[in-house]
């Protein structure tokens, strides 16, 4: 057996070389293989392509910048023109006033940040013992370490030993829970309360109503930061820039990466709101240990400001609202048959639940067979859909189409073999 010199991230290290799948092109929602076969990406790849593919102004960009000046890193005094120039975008377009942005390369880098600001941040305040981080089951918030801890996905942590401590999970949807651990562990203690608005990876699990609200209101009651992981759900994915505009909530810390630049280049970040800049800003000499290389890359911060261009003057957040209830009314009428025993979701960020007898991975290679990629989301036996916000009517039809036989497919052999289940 023959294995590739990469070793795939969420994949099996034993697979053989032969086994993967080479895109080579894509365009708007189209990938080509190095077959030459047509797909259409029904998940904005990782949920991040939110101008839709081979953008050629994102690449000029690029180009551009790097004929000007290729690199040089931010840390101390140094910065450089785009960076600068993001960094006010990104403030004016985040839903926290008065906000400062720390650069990093990843969303999983920025969560991590976020967690060290958090930190940091009470430290400064004078308030050390705040250490501890709630967070909620069924989220995910990238890979590094304490990312990995305020996991709430056992699958994620469980090959990696012991993780860092004070960090706890709590049931998904309940309030309660959440006030009884603040209780629990001594409000003055909690360092953050860290959420995806809407949880991606876990499920696609909209908040219940009032419930990020009701996070807000609990931090304020005692003294602990909110942080929203807006990784997946920012740039326009539910209809507005950010989920917090989404749900008027506004949090004190925000994590973003993915759709900022639409994953041309890496790129993320934490935007920082005022309560953590008067801790850290309050004393002259205070430095801030922290911080990547590659972090503010002129390149990546190019990348970005000609997505957000993009995705301004194409009102893609706009159009993610309208093509999101599109999707969304062509997926409903599937509940209760050929084992749909959910359907949930906000904006361009959708997904069926379904019935154990109907297996999300058969029905995700049903879709791929079809010529469409869906997002298999093994956790919870689900198939979630988050097309670029560029996605057209037609495409729109061409996934519910292809969907409608996937399941047909699979459920014709599942016991019974009915073709109808629940």
């Amino acid at each position: 057996m023959t294995v590739p010199a990469i070793l795939h991230p969420f994949a099996a290290p034993a697979r053989e070389a032969t086994g993967y799948l080479e895109i080579v092109r894509g365009e708007g929602c189209v990938l080509e293989d190095a077959a030459g076969r047509r797909y259409l990406d029904g998940t904005a790849a990782l949920w991040f392509c939110a101008a839709g593919h081979g953008r050629r102004e994102i690449a000029e960009a690029v180009s551009s910048q790097m004929r000007e000046l290729d690199a040089f890193h931010t840390f101390g005094s140094f910065t450089n023109a785009p960076q600068q120039r993001l960094a006010a975008l990104l403030a004016e377009l985040a839903p926290i006033p008065d906000a400062r942005v720390l650069f990093t390369n990843s969303g999983s880098e920025a969560i991590d940040s976020a967690l060290k600001l958090a930190r940091a941040g009470h430290r400064a305040n004078g308030e050390a013992g705040r250490t501890v981080f709630l967070s909620r089951v069924g989220g995910y918030h990238g890979v590094m370490l304490g990312g990995t801890s305020i996991s709430g996905l056992p699958a994620n942590r469980a090959q990696f030993g012991p993780l860092l401590a004070e960090c706890v999970q709590v049931e998904r949807s309940s309030l309660d829970a959440m006030r009884e651990a603040v209780a629990y562990h001594g409000g003055d203690r909690i360092a953050a309360i860290v959420t995806e608005p809407v949880q991606g990876a876990g499920g696609v699990f909209p908040p219940p109503d009032g419930y990020l609200q009701g996070l807000r209101d609990l931090c304020d009651e005692c003294g602990a930061l909110l942080v929203f992981d807006e990784v997946i759900t920012g740039f326009g994915r539910l209809g507005s820039w950010f989920a917090s505009h989404h749900y008027g909530v506004t949090p004190d810390l925000l994590t973003f990466a993915k759709a900022v630049t639409s994953g041309y280049l890496p790129l993320g970040g934490v935007v920082v709101g005022p309560r953590v800049r008067g801790w850290l800003e309050s004393e002259e000499g205070y430095l801030l240990a922290h911080g990547g290389t590659y972090a503010g890359h002129p390149a990546c911060c190019a990348a970005a400001i000609a997505n957000l261009g993009i995705l301004s003057a194409e009102r893609l957040p706009e159009r993610a609202a309208t093509a999101g209830a599109r999707l969304r009314a062509g997926l409903d009428p599937l509940l209760g048959s050929r084992g749909v025993a959910d359907v949930r979701g906000e904006g361009l960020m959708q997904a069926i639940g379904l019935e154990p007898e109907v297996p999300a991975g058969s029905v995700v290679a049903a879709l791929l067979a079809r010529g469409v990629i869906g997002r298999l989301i093994p956790s919870v036996n689900a198939v979630a859909f988050s097309p670029p916000l560029v996605i057209s009517e037609a495409e729109i039809v061409e996934i519910l189409e292809a969907l409608d036989g996937a399941l047909t497919e699979v459920a014709a052999t599942a016991p019974g073999g009915s073709g109808r289940i629940g």
